[in-house]
């Protein structure tokens, strides 16, 4: 039952649809900024207006950031390596980066594969990776270990051709991972990519 006026309550619907965000949460989090107006409330109010006018895509490789090119695509430094990783999503990238992968650059494909969800190659940034491919020495593929995932680095594969070398992220066992507790599919496919010690 709504406690507050439209308002607040549209604010709360807002927040819902976050990631990770419930009803609950999004409620807790609304009074929390009502609590701190002039502390949080005001100052995220103004950033959002001013990243609403501010963020863009990257026309390269489709990162988020203030410019386009982004930052990591202008960077004159990171085309050393000629190393183009491909990621699903900006988070990947992001998280990648936080790794400090070194001098490599990015292409973000918007998504990956998903039939069931009518996501086809037209509607994922192929066709420019296709385009940048001939510039870089190896394309890894940092698709997710899902099935689309796989999927859309197979499809991309057979895109790119026999002349370009693709390789990919490994997968496996984590650090820290005990194996009582890890899935089949994880432990097969880390025995398939064991290395030598």
């Amino acid at each position: 039952m709504p406690s507050g006026g439209p308002e607040i309550e549209q604010l709360i619907q807002l927040l819902a649809r976050l990631p990770g965000l419930g009803p609950r949460s999004a409620r807790r989090a609304v009074l929390h900024l009502i609590k701190k107006k002039e502390q949080l409330m005001l100052p995220l109010s103004a950033a959002l207006d001013r990243a609403v006018v501010a963020v863009k895509s990257c026309e390269v490789c489709g990162n988020i950031d203030t410019v386009s090119p982004c930052s990591i695509c202008s960077d004159p430094r990171r085309g050393d390596s000629g190393i183009l990783i491909v990621v699903e999503d900006v988070a990947d990238l992001w998280a990648l980066e936080r790794a400090s992968p070194g001098q490599v650059r990015y292409h973000v494909l918007g998504g990956v594969l998903s039939p069931l969800d009518g996501v086809g190659p037209d509607d994922l940034n192929l066709e420019m990776l296709i385009s940048r491919a001939p510039d870089y020495s190896e394309i890894v593929l940092a698709m997710n270990a899902t099935v689309d995932g796989q999927t859309t680095a197979h499809y991309i594969t057979d895109r790119l051709g026999p002349g370009t070398k693709v390789t990919r992220l490994a997968h496996g066992v984590p650090i820290g991972g005990e194996l009582d507790y890890l899935d089949e599919g994880t432990l097969s496919q880390a025995l398939r990519a064991r290395t030598q010690i």
